[in-house]
């Protein structure tokens, strides 16, 4: 049969339909506000799809003052596990009916476990970064790390660098009074070197900067921006690491400097994965793909 001025139609091509969600179906999830640039629903349903899971990751998005509401409905609504992330954290930490220690010694949340009901929150931040910072090969042992930032991210890059073996690490931060209540409740932890507090001056100080191994920014400093806090870099020896627990498609405003002199770098992207390969597992009781969930945030930043 012909179609208009004698034209054969063409077949129609057929629909791409996404696997099926039945009420067999099991659902994980992040809560966050804002959530809707979230990349963790990519991760872990290519990790669903390759292990032939039949669950589902989805984005809630939840402002603070519903936030109780909604990590009170987990058990009621059957979700497995419950990413947080900005601005929930911490908040979450007294909603829960257990913790981690983890958890306890960071200050904050950033998954959560229906453990049959009950409610685990543990925190894999750390993890995370400690897993990308080994991939990489990064050596701090016996070393001294700064780390800039005092928020969880802060934390958690502390605790990790404390993992890979640093002699000393400098918590660099604007406000001295909050770097220091962490420093204290960081420094209950049988793993933790030397704890030092500055404030950003540290990031100029000629006999610090010659002698560090890495330098982690923890801020949200030059994601949103393109400027960051005044840094000597060309003071740093030619084999200090750079790392940005901030990630983007391009280099952040932290990375540029670095990258420009040749130092070594990463970004954030490792991070996320890392804490997200712990949190599927935790989530799900296997590991997902070696690998895949870093292959996926790469395909979807433009980095692949």
């Amino acid at each position: 049969m012909k179609g208009k001025a004698g034209k054969t139609p063409r077949a129609a091509k057929p629909l791409s339909i996404p696997p099926a969600i039945s009420g067999r179906t099991r659902i994980a999830a992040v809560f966050g506000d804002p959530v809707e640039h979230s990349l963790s629903p990519a991760m872990h349903n290519a990790a669903y799809a390759a292990l032939g899971l039949d669950r589902a990751y989805v984005a809630f998005h939840v402002m603070s003052h519903a936030l109780a509401d909604a990590i009170g409905a987990i058990p009621a609504l059957g979700i497995i596990g419950v990413n947080l992330t900005v601005p929930h954290k911490e908040a979450a930490v007294p909603m829960v009916r257990a913790l981690s220690d983890e958890a306890k010694l960071l200050g904050a949340v950033n998954c959560i476990v229906n453990r049959g009901g009950e409610l685990f929150g543990d925190n894999s931040d750390a993890r995370g970064l400690e897993r990308d910072l080994r991939a990489r090969r990064v050596n701090i042992r016996g070393k001294t790390a700064i780390v800039i930032g005092a928020g969880g991210a802060g934390a958690a890059a502390i605790l990790a660098c404390s993992r890979l073996g640093a002699n000393e690490i400098i918590l660099a931060n604007r406000t001295r009074e909050r770097a220091e209540a962490l420093a204290e409740r960081l420094r209950a932890s049988p793993e933790m070197p030397a704890l030092a507090v500055r404030g950003l001056d540290a990031l100029n100080d000629r006999a610090l900067l010659s002698e560090v191994a890495a330098i982690i920014n923890a801020t949200s400093m030059g994601l949103t921006t393109d400027r960051f806090a005044k840094l000597d870099y060309a003071l740093t020896p030619a084999n200090c690491f750079f790392y940005d627990t901030v990630y983007s498609a391009e280099p952040t405003a932290f990375l540029k400097p670095a990258i420009a002199l040749g130092r070594r770098y990463a970004d954030g992207a490792g991070m996320l994965a890392g804490q997200g390969e712990i949190a599927f597992e935790l989530f799900n009781g296997v590991a997902p793909p070696r690998g895949l969930m870093m292959r996926v945030l790469m395909e979807r930043l433009g980095r692949a």
